[in-house]
């Protein structure tokens, strides 16, 4: 490891802010500009103990910080480090796109292939189900639908959960109703059934996860989730499935192509 001398400065001893702040903002510092790569060990409590002259509660206070911010992750035994970058790049103008339906991969599947990780789904559950009071309205007032409800790993990974609600005249008694809905996932048995898809409406925001998400997604301390609820319609502009997602929000770049006019 580089000398901490060289990679961290030294306390501000006239500034207002506590001691514990300033390591945590050397060490986010010295994080973002690569002195410390993602999975590598920072200084151990010691070094930084001996390195700033505190105690090592004041060191402990700093990594909680970090922590929070979702920027490291502690190993029992081993010592903190760097959490990884988000690794999926999920291009909103190419995930749907035909051609990945028509090769029998999900977009889940084509995501997985572009960073070289290895795509699993669990937890599968495919139910008849009363439709929420908003699921509902996006479906247009249906009263019950077909849930499908997955969990996504990467790698072993927890990174998002789904769940996908159908109209009931369209999935039931369908290949979509069964566990494994055959090659390109739903989208493509949609097609087969004569929904060709014409375009996709999303709603996405941040926010703090639930205990419940938490578990399932075995968050690290501070790491926010992206909530995503898609609404896709066919041709003839019927909304033919909404899919409720939550993704862990470290394992995930959103990227969108606008046009200019």
């Amino acid at each position: 490891m580089t000398s901490l001398p060289s990679v961290l400065g030294a306390l501000d001893p006239t500034s207002d802010r506590a001691v514990f702040r300033q390591i945590a903002d050397q060490l986010r510092e010295a994080i973002d500009r690569g002195r410390f790569r993602e999975g590598e060990k920072l200084p151990s409590e010691a070094e930084l103990v001996e390195h700033y002259g505190v105690s090592r509660m004041t060191v402990r206070n700093s990594f909680s910080v970090l922590q929070g911010e979702g920027l490291v992750h502690a190993e029992h035994g081993k010592g903190v480090f760097v959490r990884p970058r988000p690794p999926v790049r999920r291009l909103a103008s190419d995930r749907f796109a035909r051609r990945h339906r028509e090769q029998g991969k999900s977009a889940f599947i084509v995501e997985a292939d572009a960073v070289g990780s290895h795509p699993k789904v669990d937890g599968l559950e495919v139910k008849e189900e009363k439709a929420s009071q908003d699921i509902s309205a996006r479906l247009g007032s249906v009263r019950r639908v077909l849930a499908r409800r997955r969990r996504y790993l990467l790698d072993g990974r927890p990174v998002e959960f789904a769940t996908s609600y159908l109209p009931l005249d369209i999935a039931r008694g369908t290949q979509i109703a069964e566990p494994n809905p055959g090659p390109g996932g739903i989208y493509a048995r949609l097609e087969e059934l004569g929904h060709h898809l014409d375009h996709f409406e999303e709603e996405i925001r941040a926010r703090m996860p639930s205990p419940a998400e938490v578990k399932t997604l075995q968050l690290a301390s501070g790491v926010p989730v992206i909530h995503l609820i898609r609404t896709a319609y066919d041709t003839e502009k019927r909304a033919v499935e909404v899919c409720d997602t939550v993704m862990a929000a470290d394992a995930y770049v959103l990227s969108y192509q606008l046009p200019a006019t």
